[in-house]
């Protein structure tokens, strides 16, 4: 079978006194793009925050490229783009410096070399930003910001890439770039886990989907649309994985 690249088993996680995450299992294989769907409050950004160490698991086990989590020390094979945000965090910062941030994972003492400098340029292409990477963050639009934090994540080359809502509140023709970056990404064989309110432009990319509702795994397999009128819409469907006494999965699940 293809390399497991994310592995989450009985993974759970609180946020407060609130259960997030209620022992859900993910497996994302080399080379696959897999969304993770669900509504507002499902635990679609808990679940990748946990994967890459930003939220504090309370049981289960996970790995990234075989390697139990506490234990994986490779981070520069892993690119994460966060919900959207301010590029540079509200420090000052020109845009060839926020991407250059996310090379440092892989400079020697974190001094940037030429072949550093080249792939932030080749990230910055990728992203439309080129022309752009002497410019403030501060004069970019919402949409522009975006690609700067992908660019940043795709500076260190990664073999897998972990996108929390990329097309949130981003404009049409960002959106358009942002397919186009995606599927030159899969195109070279990058592992990609999207949180993904829904599909959108991205969806002739996607192989496999996961939905989640209250912390709980209820599908996982083709995206819903393609799950067919006997499943989605208008009919109950419960994947095997969901839990005993989960509600079923009905048309108006990702609204």
């Amino acid at each position: 079978m293809t390399e497991s690249v994310i592995s989450l088993r009985g993974v759970r996680a609180d946020l407060g006194s609130r259960p997030v995450l209620r022992g859900i299992d993910l497996t994302v294989r080399r080379g696959e793009v897999v969304a993770l769907l669900g509504a507002n409050g499902s635990g679609k950004s808990t679940a990748v925050r946990s994967i890459i160490g930003q939220v504090q698991t309370g049981a289960g086990e996970i790995r990234l490229f075989g390697t139990d989590r506490g234990r994986f020390r490779d981070w520069h094979r892993v690119g994460y783009v966060p919900q959207r945000t301010t590029a540079a965090g509200g420090v000052p910062a020109t845009v060839t410096e926020v991407v250059a941030s996310g090379r440092l994972s892989r400079a020697r003492f974190g001094v940037l070399r030429k072949a550093d400098h080249a792939a932030v340029r080749r990230a910055l292409e990728l992203v439309g930003m080129a022309d752009r990477a002497k410019d403030s963050v501060d004069a970019l639009s919402g949409g522009q910001h975006q690609r700067v934090l992908i660019a940043r994540a795709l500076a260190c080359e990664p073999e897998l890439l972990i996108m929390d809502e990329p097309m949130a509140g981003v404009d049409l023709a960002s959106q358009e770039v942002l397919a186009h970056t995606l599927r030159e990404q899969v195109a070279q064989g990058t592992t990609v886990l999207l949180v993904l309110h829904e599909l959108g432009p991205l969806e002739p990319l996607i192989d496999r989907a996961v939905v989640l509702r209250d912390g709980c795994v209820l599908h996982d397999g083709p995206p819903p649309k393609a799950v067919g009128q006997h499943a989605l819409p208008g009919h109950d469907h419960v994947h095997p994985h969901a839990p005993a006494g989960a509600e079923p999965i009905r048309t108006g699940l990702l609204s």
